[in-house]
């Protein structure tokens, strides 16, 4: 059994990484704003930029969200000419969103002002702490999956 001064330890995490996390989501959903864009359409950009050709059914789980919302992005990022759907010719029901070669260009320009941007943020912090970050944020996201509720 976890002890009181354990249990405040554990809830003064959440707090830290909660606050830190929306930093650092306030800087990037500003600098996405500044370029026309809002996260969610930036992440289905950077999905389609960095993984290529994607099924509109995949899309929401790789970016974490609803799929419902995702056909009103792709509708909003292919009026703007920066991806289209493609029809997959084996199966009907399969709808492929693809990047253009106006949202390449877009992304070209966009995604290294957006790496040098977390850079900046995470510059405080040392290369060896940023790994030592990575590391155990990266065992608590996995454990999490283990526990159940």
């Amino acid at each position: 059994m976890a002890t009181q001064d354990e249990i405040k330890q554990s809830l003064k995490m959440f707090i830290v990484l909660s606050r830190a996390t929306k930093a650092i989501n306030e800087c990037t959903n500003q600098f996405f704003q500044e370029n026309g864009l809002n996260p969610t359409e930036f992440a289905v950009l950077e999905l389609l930029y960095h993984k290529g050709r994607q099924p509109l059914q995949k899309i929401g789980n790789k970016i974490l969200l609803a799929s419902g919302s995702i056909t009103y992005v792709v509708d909003k990022l292919e009026k703007r000419g920066y991806l289209t759907r493609v029809s997959c010719p084996s199966d009907r029901r399969i709808t492929y969103a693809e990047i253009t070669p106006l949202g390449t260009e877009f992304m070209d320009e966009l995604f290294p002002k957006h790496e040098q941007q977390l850079h900046e943020i995470t510059s405080v912090l040392t290369g060896e702490e940023k790994d030592l970050a990575i590391n155990l944020l990266k065992k608590l996201g996995l454990s999490i999956k283990d526990l159940s509720y």
